[in-house]
């Protein structure tokens, strides 16, 4: 008998992105590594994507699953834009074979048991398609809808996937993550008489990716990331791989052939490189300097440092365990390449997060962990270009 202890290594992944009209499901979706869109909606139409022949029928989409099963190699991810779009092709497809109307023709229930039975065949290939190495991730429009807790009195409107009663519960099982996007808005009394009998007016607007179960909408991870990310690439690219056979890890990856150790007596999320690093710089130049691997939790104490905006400001950045109103994981991140919190600042503000006199103590925790710590790379990449733009 063959017992596995431990978790298994899997590169790619089951996602399932979902939130209203708009947003922007489609696009953050295009930002995996050779990504295909299977486009049920015609949503893609205007974008810059690599897609299959637009699916009429089920039949159709499923052929179409089949194809990439026959040839994993070629893409390194499969996109099904919509998953309620393709539901309407699957109800489509078992009416017309039944010779029925509508769903409820079926009897009492049976028609959404048919529909998720038929629906679970198609995220069984995709769950093939993703032990082969390619990740799925599946879109979908959310609806409100009225939700009654069995223990509580009374319901309370909540988001949820835009699917059949009986096919939502498969794709939220189904999916590694279920990243529910939607906009952030605040709600502020205008007439300072109270909330509940004021005059209320809405403000905001930024869009959020949420990442954990709510009252107000379903979501979850298997990694660990904040409940609440800004919803852009950066936030999720840390765990997306490019898995296929000639591509390479995206640059907010770790290497296949950079081992990681932690160094002992280092705060969490302080972790130095044993690796060569000969082939490549921090800034992403070939044959550039090594990255400094220090032991023992320190770190390399530059003499001088740039600035956003020219100036030279001496003394190190030390991750002392809070300096300047940063946590010691950036702190420990900032440390390689001598980073101020300033050129941090500048990289913020020019990305619109917030405003370049903002102090990074005054930064939502969720951005510092879900971006500036997460995807690091991207944001000291921008650092050292600002730094290559600066005359001397």
């Amino acid at each position: 008998m063959m017992i596995e202890r431990g978790p298994r290594k899997t590169a790619a992944l089951k996602v399932c992105i979902y939130g209203p009209e708009g947003i922007g499901k489609s696009t953050l979706a295009s930002r995996f590594p050779g990504a295909v869109f299977e486009d049920t909606e015609g949503s893609t139409d205007h974008m810059d994507v690599a897609r299959l022949p637009r699916a009429r029928s089920w039949t159709e989409l499923m052929r179409h699953v089949d194809d990439c099963l026959a040839h994993p190699e070629e893409i390194g991810a499969y996109i099904l834009d919509t998953a309620d779009w393709a539901e309407r092709l699957c109800t489509e497809h078992l009416l017309a074979a039944r010779q029925c109307k509508g769903i409820e023709d079926f009897g009492y229930g049976k028609g959404y048991v048919y529909l998720a039975e038929e629906f679970g065949k198609l995220l069984d290939k995709l769950s093939r398609l993703k032990d082969q190495g390619v990740h799925v991730v599946l879109t979908a429009h959310a609806a409100m809808r009225k939700f009654e807790q069995p223990d509580e009195l009374g319901a309370y409107d909540r988001w949820e996937l835009k699917l059949g009663k009986k096919t939502a519960p498969l794709v939220k099982e189904w999916a590694d993550m279920l990243l529910f996007c939607n906009y952030k808005t605040i709600v502020v009394n205008v007439d300072n008489q109270g909330a509940a009998k004021g005059k209320n007016k809405a403000q905001g607007g930024r869009r959020v990716m949420y990442t954990a179960h709510h009252p107000c909408w379903d979501a979850k991870n298997r990694f660990g990331l904040p409940e609440e990310v800004p919803m852009a690439w950066e936030s999720i690219a840390p765990l997306i791989r490019d898995t296929r056979a000639s591509g390479t890890p995206l640059p907010s990856a770790v290497p296949e052939n950079q081992s990681e150790k932690r160094a002992e007596g280092s705060p969490v999320g302080q972790v130095v490189s044993a690796a060569d690093n000969s082939n490549a710089s921090q800034d992403g130049r070939k044959n550039g300097p090594k990255a400094p691997v220090v032991p023992d939790g320190a770190r390399a104490k530059p003499q001088t440092s740039v600035e956003a905006g020219g100036k030279r400001a001496e003394g190190p950045v030390v991750p002392d365990g809070r300096k300047n109103g940063v946590e010691d994981p950036l702190n420990a991140l900032m440390a390689v390449n001598a980073v101020q919190p300033a050129e941090i600042q500048a990289a913020v503000a020019q990305k619109g997060y917030y405003t370049a006199d903002t102090p990074i103590s005054s930064y939502d925790p969720a951005f510092v962990s879900g971006v500036l710590i997460a995807a690091w790379p991207q944001v000291e990449a921008i650092v050292l270009q600002n730094r290559a733009n600066v005359p001397f």
